[in-house]
């Protein structure tokens, strides 16, 4: 697990864009694994700006919620499109996102395990994480070996989504998310988080006990993550010095 501590958020994307722009370069045909929300942005403006050729690159989304056609403006097809896609020289075939409307919603997750795995598997799995420490909608307690299955959301974090909805009451109860095993068959993981409300969930995801009530601490098990932060997301870690320390002191060949 590699932690890197930037000064600022923008920092911080810019190390995550270099790492994702290097990977499109050395293998134009990499399988990306997608996350929405607000942290990802300031990424994905970067990474269009970049103007990187995405014409074989196939995506899969982390997520999307029970009951959202893709044009419903919280959906996150329709959130995809607006911040990346649009802006991208992607195949529409080779975009996948979870399906809220799908009338058999196991029989749905089961054919999206089955896409991930005929693509080859996920190169590079981009993560956020939630002030409780979830990834995707794997909220605390979910399974460790959990796959692609409907998910019941916590009250926080409806909180959190209301905002998109037009208050908490009609903010969805259900999602369709990538199961944490899912996420750890990830050949890297990238994770990101920016601001002091995220300093505790990685505090216990980097440096805690492996937990399902930090699911983001299963990526200690992982043999390949990234995790880029600012200042405040990084301030209850005990072991900064060190890491900054290793960051500054890479081998050339291991820098992006």
């Amino acid at each position: 697990m590699e932690i890197v501590i930037q000064p600022t958020e923008e920092g911080a994307t810019g190390v995550a864009a270099r790492l994702m722009a290097r990977l499109l370069r050395d293998k134009p045909d990499a399988v990306l694994g997608l996350a929405t929300g607000s942290t990802p942005l300031p990424l994905y403006r970067e990474l269009a700006r970049m103007k990187l050729d995405w014409r074989r690159v196939t995506t899969f989304n982390l997520d999307e919620y029970v009951g959202l056609a893709p044009k419903h403006p919280a959906s996150y097809h329709y959130f995809m499109r607006e911040n990346l896609f649009r802006h991208i020289n992607i195949s529409e075939k080779n975009i996948h996102i979870p399906d809220g409307m799908a009338a058999d919603v196991p029989a749905f997750c089961r054919r999206y395990e089955e896409r991930i795995r005929r693509a080859g598997g996920i190169d590079l799995q981009l993560l956020g994480i939630g002030s409780d420490g979830h990834i995707g909608f794997n909220e605390p307690s979910s399974s460790l070996a959990s796959r692609t299955r409907i998910k019941t959301l916590t009250a926080r974090t409806r909180r959190d989504n209301a905002r998109h909805f037009g208050g908490e009451a009609r903010a969805p109860h259900h999602v369709i998310t990538m199961g944490i095993g899912t996420i750890m068959e990830s050949w890297h993981c990238l994770l990101l988080a920016f601001g002091k409300k995220k300093a505790r969930a990685i505090a216990g995801a980097v440096e805690g006990p492996i937990t399902a009530m930090n699911p983001a601490s299963v990526l200690q098990l992982h043999p390949k993550v990234t995790i880029c932060l600012d200042e405040d997301a990084a301030s209850l870690l005990k072991m900064k010095r060190y890491y900054r320390w290793v960051f500054d002191n890479k081998p050339e060949w291991q820098t992006f």
